[in-house]
């Protein structure tokens, strides 16, 4: 495998003088400045569900290869028929799927056809066999029916030389279905994405260890562990790190040899504890970015020996946020799938809010019974409850905005970011 390549430092420069981010600034920022590091690999199509497609891939085989009945009934000649009722001999034998007739149907007569089975010789049109009466070796129908009717001509669905699925696609379970269909059977794909996840702080233990009262579970880590998995990366739990500058050092030093990219909760800003963000500062590589946004505003991001860095914040909810809606995108980036916006829905508010101007909200919230979308009672960004109440991000604009009970609000479900 060859060697992932190293970024510059300076990918998460913003211009000079910008002091709060707005939102879309910092996701164009971070757009322009990632790339793909993943490496491609051949799977064999059964093994590459939920990889990401290296190469665009095209139809070897044309869907439908042939012609072939919609429907069970009996295959003719259009041009054979005349007015009135219709009464046509049968031909001995049949045309089913797997078992083709290998003859051809002589004008004015007709062959039992069944669903899926070869058009054969002679046959243009097929009736439904609810529409017709057979007689020992002949049919009666009405006249009516259209030429070509219930007839699935050969590559209606994809034509063999056709673009199947374009390079940077992520393979759903249909995806593998319809590169089966056209005759391939291995897929170049990349490998995924190595994210490491580090947790910071001297409050924190994990869960299962004693604690003491001044201390917290951390809620940071298993959540972005899991988020990494979903998105069809190879989660790096990089652990727990102390409050100390050094310690912080040998833990980036060893992610940066066994991960992509890295995430980090806590230690972040600009504290006297806030390691994180130190070390980047110190290697000369930090981009310490206000982002105007509620919950979250600081991330630290940089580069440690070659290694981006995502300093998210510490605050469960600004950390899941955060991760949402701008390290998801620059990972999928990063690992071949292309820069992925997450898709909204319009829904009425089954909420009232006076939204101050300035900066974006994003307010955890769900799908009433009725169509409309509810928030979480709190919009405090350590309430991490609200996020298993949720099912979704409401997303509220930079400006002012007062909203009220059935006005429209933009809606992200979970699906939306890949959950």
């Amino acid at each position: 495998m060859s060697e992932t390549p190293k970024l510059s430092n300076d990918c998460f420069a913003l211009p000079e003088g910008v002091n709060w981010t707005p939102v879309a600034e910092a996701l164009d920022t971070l757009r322009a400045g990632v790339r793909c590091v993943a490496t491609p690999e051949v799977l064999p199509l059964v093994q590459a569900g939920g990889r990401i497609l290296a190469e665009t891939q095209i139809a070897k085989r044309s869907h439908p290869p042939y012609a072939n009945s919609a429907m069970d009934g009996y295959g003719f000649a259009h041009a054979s028929l005349g007015t009135g009722e219709q009464v046509l001999e049968l031909v001995e034998g049949r045309s089913a799927a797997g078992d083709p007739y290998d003859g051809e149907v002589p004008a004015g007569m007709a062959i039992r056809i069944l669903t899926g089975a070869m058009i054969p010789a002679g046959v243009d049109t097929v009736i439904m066999q609810e529409d017709v009466a057979r007689e020992d070796t002949r049919i009666r129908f009405r006249s009516g029916l259209k030429a070509g009717a219930n007839i699935r001509p050969a590559g209606e669905d994809m034509r063999a030389g056709q673009e199947v699925l374009a390079a940077g696609r992520v393979l759903q379970p249909q995806d593998l279905g319809l590169l089966a269909s056209v005759g391939i059977d291995t897929v170049p794909v990349y490998r995924p994405l190595r994210v490491g996840v580090l947790s910071t702080g001297d409050e924190l233990r994990q869960a299962g260890e004693d604690i003491a009262p001044h201390q917290i579970f951390d809620a940071n880590r298993p959540m972005l562990l899991e988020l990494v998995r979903r998105w069809g990366m190879e989660p790096v739990d990089l652990g727990h790190v102390r409050d100390d500058a050094a310690r912080v050092k040998t833990v980036l030093d060893t992610a940066a040899g066994s991960a992509d990219v890295v995430l980090t909760t806590g230690g972040a800003s600009a504290g006297d504890e806030d390691h994180i963000s130190a070390a980047l500062r110190g290697a000369g590589a930090l981009n310490l970015w206000r982002i105007a946004l509620k919950p979250g505003r600081p991330l630290a991001l940089g580069i440690w020996q070659g290694v981006p860095v995502f300093g998210l914040p510490g605050n469960p909810v600004a950390a899941m946020v955060c991760a949402l809606i701008f390290a998801r995108p620059y990972l999928l980036a990063m690992n071949g799938g292309g820069w992925v916006a997450p898709r909204a829905l319009d829904l009425p508010a089954a909420f009232a809010k006076s939204k101050k101007p300035g900066r974006r909200e994003y307010l955890r919230g769900r799908i009433t019974g009725d169509g409309q979308v509810e928030v979480f009672r709190s919009e405090g960004s350590g309430r991490i409850s609200g996020l298993s109440w949720a099912d979704g991000l409401v997303e509220l604009p930079d400006d002012t905005r007062e909203i009220a009970e059935g006005d429209p609000v933009r809606f992200y479900p979970y699906s939306a970011f890949g959950l």
